[in-house]
């Protein structure tokens, strides 16, 4: 005897991996507890959208406590205004760190020594840039446009039953003065960038650990009830301001948040993992997954990670897989995207 003897199929490699097709794969999590009267809110870097489209199409109570006002002509036209995109009209929330900000400044507890960002005479929400594609006429306008917008972001943590978070970048741009970390560099899409008032912070495992510990006590003093499901985004950084290759880069942030996110789960019984990443990016998938440029994840990625998701008794509560054309109409609305289109200009 050993103490393998006792374990699943699921356990070992050559039986649930090495000799199977990818396809074949099964049994890659155990779901978490959702039905579909849970209010789910959905926050955190790109990929997350995938997942909130995902459910609200099979019928979960997907929170949207910013809806887009009826003057646009489509959908498309609205999320690219930030309109259903996440829960709340936040943008993309890359970091650990604009988590937790979000939360103390939508409970008063901080104040941004930076929120607003000026580019050729338009104004923009410095925290949030890419959810408004042409700005405002004055910054007075943006304050005010931000004080609607916590007070949603302040219902949605305290209304909520599942935050879905996936967990995206490390590497951020930061407010010497105070240390407020932006989604974007400041020059990419408004304001101006200085060296002496921004700095690149580069999240270590302990800072994000530290983040989210945070982030978990504060949500739970507001609303006891709520559950946590994490996830790490597959999709390769589009860029890096450190000093490493971008492949390198990209490993030690996925590697990081894939640790501290399983740290998490493990030692707290409301927070669950879901391993998108390990799906699309683990290298028993031979890279079939993304598209061309070996970053974006294509449709048929989407609804093979989906297709895990909603396993087991998910399943049976939110049906079978979707047909891939259900997700194709989805643009991903993300900041980080225009570092690439910067460097080709």
């Amino acid at each position: 005897m050993n103490p393998y003897k006792s374990q699943p199929e699921r356990a070992f490699w050559r039986k649930s991996v090495g000799s199977r097709h990818y396809a074949e794969l099964s049994d890659m999590w155990r779901p978490m507890p959702l039905k579909k009267a849970d209010m789910i809110a959905t926050a955190g870097s790109c990929f997350a959208q995938h997942i909130g489209k995902n459910l609200a199409i099979r019928g979960a109570d997907f929170m949207d406590l910013e809806p887009a006002p009826p003057v646009f002509n489509s959908e498309a036209e609205a999320r690219r205004w930030g309109y259903g995109v996440y829960s709340c009209r936040y943008g993309n929330l890359y970091t650990s760190r604009q988590l937790v900000q979000l939360f103390d400044e939508a409970h008063g507890t901080r104040l941004p020594s930076e929120p607003v960002w000026e580019k050729t005479g338009r104004f923009f929400d410095s925290l949030r840039p890419g959810i408004d594609p042409v700005g405002q006429d004055d910054a007075e306008s943006i304050l005010a446009l931000r004080r609607v917008h916590l007070e949603a972001v302040r219902r949605m943590f305290s209304e909520l039953d599942v935050f879905v978070f996936t967990m995206g970048l490390t590497e951020g741009w930061e407010a010497t003065a105070d240390g407020t970390m932006f989604p974007v560099a400041p020059g990419t899409i408004a304001g101006t960038y200085v060296p002496g008032n921004y700095r690149l912070r580069n999240l270590r495992a302990a800072d994000i650990r530290a983040d989210m510990e945070g982030f978990w006590e504060r949500l739970r003093s507001v609303n006891p009830k709520a559950r946590m499901l994490l996830t790490v985004s597959p999709v390769p950084l589009a860029a890096t301001a450190t000093d490493n290759h971008v492949l390198v880069a990209t490993t030690y942030s996925k590697s990081v948040l894939r640790s501290v996110a399983g740290e998490l789960s493990e030692d707290h019984p409301d927070i669950y993992y879901f391993p998108s990443y390990e799906i699309i990016a683990s290298h028993p998938a031979r890279g079939m997954f993304f598209e061309p440029d070996l970053r974006n994840v294509n449709p048929f990625g989407v609804n093979y990670v989906m297709g895990h998701f909603f396993s087991g008794d998910l399943a049976k509560e939110f049906g079978s897989v979707l047909p891939a054309k259900d997700d194709d109409d989805i643009e991903l609305i993300c900041e980080e995207g225009q570092l690439d289109e910067e460097a080709n200009r």
